[in-house]
């Protein structure tokens, strides 16, 4: 009993101060790995090859779909778990963490399967024709293949953080950041291994990551339980309900992404190359924003196994105004270095303009989609995850598509880019709005 009360820590003490310490560390392996993301994208960019650059944009596009999957199970996973681990349940937590760990790889393997078989089909929906098609598809089918060890440690991550466990979640991210980091410029640069070596460091790096995750969970929270089928069974139901709309929910913003990078395609591979580095810029400006989706979903869970409505309420609104805070101040940041981040990327025509359009306009609208996401983490854990779906593809598809259309009709790629930000103005309010409905429903039944 006691190491089940030592576990449920976010059920007492400052709400704000949980949401800010999740956040902040979960961010730095999150900012660590996605920085070297980038860097990834800075020396494929001191290639001077307009085609594998943009080969790199059409790929962050499919590669979210991937992702997408081992985020969705990774939600369920840390929303059962840290639920049971809010009712001093320890032993079904480690049954609900085994279920999920086995669930996620299967999935894994079956979906990145399924994508390296279609890459070229993949690649030609998207917009890539000709060279860059073809740098496309090598870097897919080298990269791919390693998808399953990446939702392994998404999925061991959000084990950890459902524990509490923030620093060791943090440190699977930054152990894999530090391996791409020294493997990049060596296979990139100094072998000339151009995109193949890219996809080889990043395949190495995950295998760090899936290490750093299981690890700990072995060694400091009861491990795995054996695997059984019967449990395996019961346990699906469970996690499909959470699951099944995160995963579809999770699924809408790569659909989103495609359709914008398919727009986008028809003004040229300079287009395509600025969305790129607009798309990699984000995760690392505002990666206390995308950790912050994930650590508050063990402090909601938690409050809401103890029976502490008040205080999930209250976690939900101090997320928004932490996520105001953080993204006005990353935006000023971003303005005043658009120049040199443009200059780093030897960007030039259409693909430095579309740098300058982020750094600054488009990214202080990131609010909105901050705001989604603590919506989506507060209704997942309640028991309303489609109401997480039907807000991510409102927002992705008619949040999406008329403005971006509209608007690149009047101003070509910018537009398109524009058109994409306001979009998620509408569906961030509506998603705040919904999230309290559902605080309220359950307050009422409680």
């Amino acid at each position: 009993m006691a190491e089940a009360v030592r576990q449920a820590k976010f059920v007492e003490g400052n709400l704000l101060k949980h949401i800010a310490v999740m956040s902040l560390t979960s961010s730095v392996g999150l900012m660590a790995i996605f920085a070297v993301d980038l860097i990834n994208m800075v020396y494929i960019s001191w290639l001077q090859d307009a085609a594998k650059s943009a080969a790199v944009g059409y790929a962050g596009a499919v590669m979210f779909f991937t992702t997408a999957f081992g985020i969705g199970v990774a939600i369920a996973v840390s929303a059962l778990v840290a639920r049971e681990i809010g009712m001093r349940n320890l032993a079904a937590a480690r049954a609900r963490a085994t279920s999920g760990m086995v669930l996620g790889l299967g999935v894994g393997v079956v979906f990145s399967a399924v994508i390296w078989l279609f890459v070229p089909q993949i690649a030609g929906l998207l917009g890539a024709t000709g060279e860059t098609h073809t740098q496309t598809v090598i870097f897919l089918r080298w990269y791919t293949p390693s998808q399953p060890l990446l939702m392994a440690g998404i999925i061991g991550g959000a084990i950890l953080r459902s524990h509490g466990d923030a620093r060791r979640s943090m440190m699977t991210t930054v152990w894999g950041a530090v391996a791409l980091a020294a493997l990049d410029p060596v296979f990139i640069l100094w072998a000339d291994w151009g995109l193949e070596g890219a996809a080889l460091a990043g395949g190495v790096s995950r295998v760090v990551i899936a290490v750093f995750a299981i690890l700990p969970i072995l060694r400091h929270h009861g491990g795995f339980d054996p695997i059984r089928l019967d449990e395996l069974r019961a346990d699906t139901a469970a996690l499909a309900a959470i699951a099944g709309p995160a995963i579809l929910t999770q699924l809408a913003t790569p659909v989103g992404q495609a359709i914008v990078t398919r727009m986008v395609a028809g003004y040229g591979e300079g287009a395509v190359a600025g969305m790129a580095v607009a798309g990699r810029l984000t995760p690392v400006a505002f990666g206390i924003i995308f950790a912050m989706s994930g650590a508050l979903g063990p402090i909601i869970g938690q409050n809401y196994g103890a029976g502490r409505i008040d205080r999930v309420r209250r976690a939900f609104l101090d997320s928004l105004i932490f996520s105001g805070a953080v993204i006005l101040g990353m935006s000023l940041l971003l303005f005043i270095c658009r120049g040199w981040i443009a200059d780093v990327f030897h960007a030039q025509g259409m693909m430095r303009d579309l740098i300058y359009l982020f750094c600054g306009p488009l990214s202080l609208l990131f609010f909105f989609n901050g705001a989604i996401f603590s919506a989506n983490a507060l209704c997942n854990n309640l028991g309303a995850p489609m109401q997480s779906t039907v807000v991510n593809w409102g927002r992705h598809t008619l949040g999406t598509v008329p403005p971006a259309l509209w608007l690149g009709a009047i101003w070509g790629a910018q537009g398109v880019l524009i058109g994409q930000a306001l979009g998620g103005v509408i569906f961030g309010l509506v998603a705040v709005w919904l999230g309290l409905r559902v605080v309220g429903r359950v307050a009422r039944a409680a």
